[in-house]
């Protein structure tokens, strides 16, 4: 019977494996469960696990091209030149087509007219593109992200800039490449965003605030206006061209955390863990860990570490009341603004991660990247002991 029980058992793990594959178990002995949670923004798999595959065959792809950088030219000219040949709807921003020596160039004149084009911040092509190719450094990769504010198209990252760490594609072998990728034989990481709503309200409104902090009341309806941004990299809150300490209030699903006092702070993915952050003094996060890194920059405290909290909290900074001075924020680098008493910034996990397309695979690329862009652990090694007479 002892035998018979624990086959049984077997069988019914073996079954509960091959439904939920990798996924961490959510029973605990014979009664209790995790409760489900519908409000879940991701889940944790095996980063080997991760491929592409398309539900019809791809007909657009968006090609983006770092701007006022001549050595893009060529590449750009033979990339879209293939593109075309292999019937693919080509969209490509009209800035990029504004540059004067695309335009003097008569032999790819034919070649632009079949171009889709569009403008930042006015056209959508959010509906219209199956998948992205970057051509440049990481910029064009966060570029591309700002371009798509919800679902966004798989991305290509090819390694023509200066740093490369999010672009794994060199341009030599670029046809075979684009070719497997239209085939839908790729592997691909799921980079977090973050969502951040920024509202200000109206110097009217800026009296009350003490009070309905204090009081708990909601500012929702005296709120003036709001921005909504995803973010790939980090939000950045620092104390602008002032003098002074920042002194912004963190909080953490509504309770207090701590007071940054220094230069400011950053709020970042794990992606973005290895720009400013890991500058500042962070730590490194692989793209599929799912947290949230703060660091403060600069901090005048000595214990004042960089900490990482779960994806699926909420964090709220907010200028003290104490403040001597206002504070700046910048989304990915981009966007910066003011933030004034009674402003507030909100930051979540997005729903809308950017896939971004592995030259290997995730675990693999990222590696590759902190040994060829940062140089992680680099040093001379130890010489080896021939005898043990060496040891004294």
């Amino acid at each position: 019977m002892k035998l018979r029980s624990i086959s049984v058992c077997n069988k019914a793990l073996l079954k509960n494996q091959s439904l939920h594959g990798t996924s961490p178990v959510t029973t605990f002995g014979p009664k209790a469960c995790m409760l489900q949670n519908p409000h879940a923004v991701m889940h944790i798999q095996d980063p080997a696990s991760q491929r592409l595959t398309w539900n019809k065959p791809p007909k657009s792809v968006l090609v983006i091209k770092k701007i006022q950088d001549a050595s893009l030219l060529q590449p750009f000219k033979e990339l879209c030149v293939f593109l075309t040949e292999k019937n693919m709807i080509v969209y490509v921003e009209r800035k990029v087509l504004a540059d004067p020596v695309i335009q003097a160039d008569e032999s790819f004149a034919a070649v632009i007219q079949r171009f889709c084009t569009f403008r930042e911040d006015l056209d959508d092509i959010s509906n219209r593109v199956d998948f992205i190719i970057c051509l440049g450094g990481d910029g064009t990769l966060l570029y591309a992200s700002s371009l798509f504010q919800k679902t966004v198209p798989p991305v290509m990252s090819f390694h023509l800039g200066s740093l490369g760490f999010l672009t794994p594609f060199n341009f030599d072998t670029y046809q075979s490449q684009v070719t497997q990728i239209i085939e839908g034989n790729a592997a691909i990481i799921l980079r977090s965003r973050l969502r951040v709503v920024k509202e200000r309200l109206g110097s009217k409104s800026i009296s009350k605030v003490t009070n309905n902090m204090a009081s708990g009341v909601s500012l929702v309806n005296m709120t003036l206006g709001f921005l909504v941004q995803q973010v790939l990299n980090e939000v950045v809150v620092d104390r602008g061209p002032f003098s002074y300490l920042s002194n912004v209030d963190l909080f953490l699903d509504g309770h207090l955390i701590t007071t940054v006092q220094g230069d400011g702070v950053i709020v970042s993915t794990p992606t973005g863990s290895t720009a400013y952050a890991v500058a500042a003094g962070a730590s490194m996060i692989h793209p599929n860990v799912p947290a949230i890194m703060i660091t403060p920059i600069c901090p005048h405290s000595l214990s004042f570490r960089p900490i990482v909290v779960p994806a699926g909290v909420e964090l709220k900074i907010m200028l003290s009341r104490d403040s001597r001075n206002t504070a700046w924020v910048s989304f990915d680098g981009r966007k910066r603004q003011e933030i004034c008493h009674g402003d507030n910034i909100t930051i979540t996990t997005s729903c809308f991660p950017v896939p971004s397309i592995c030259f290997q695979d995730p675990v693999n690329d990222w590696f590759e990247s902190l040994a060829q862009c940062l140089h992680w652990n680099v040093r001379k090694k130890q010489n080896y002991l021939s005898s043990k007479e060496d040891v004294f």
